[in-house]
């Protein structure tokens, strides 16, 4: 995959898992009660998942920045998709999965796919005058 490639898939990335973490924080009462779906016993449960996605995302703008310096990070992002797509999976399969989490899933799906392209792509050769540290 060109390096400019994977700089604007883990822009994206960044920049969706920050949108929906931030959203979720910010707005996951109004959410759920728009989706008609219960609130949480506790805000905390939603808001610290929100968060993750949050440092996620932080985490895709980093390899964003440096694609090829910051490729093992690439392996966190797979396994959150993989958790993510699993659980929504089971619960969607067994029909108690809120369609509000269903598109997210099949987003995360292709993103998965991408990762593992990402990741398991040769690597481009790093530049003379590459300033990682």
């Amino acid at each position: 995959m060109p390096l400019a490639m994977l700089k604007l898939l883990f822009l994206v990335a960044g920049l969706y898992d920050l949108l929906i973490g931030l959203t979720f924080l910010l707005f996951g009462g109004p959410l759920l009660e728009w989706a008609a779906i219960p609130a949480p016993n506790h805000w905390g449960y939603l808001q610290f998942a929100a968060l993750q996605l949050v440092i996620f995302g932080a985490m895709f703008l980093s390899v964003s920045r440096d694609p090829v310096g910051n490729r093992n990070l690439i392996v966190y992002g797979i396994l959150l998709k993989v958790s993510y797509i699993g659980m929504v999976g089971y619960y969607w399969s067994k029909g108690e999965c809120p369609l509000l989490f269903q598109p997210f899933a099949v987003i995360d799906a292709v993103m998965l796919a991408l990762f593992l392209w990402a990741y398991l792509a040769p690597q481009p050769p790093a530049r003379p005058n590459d300033n990682r540290v």
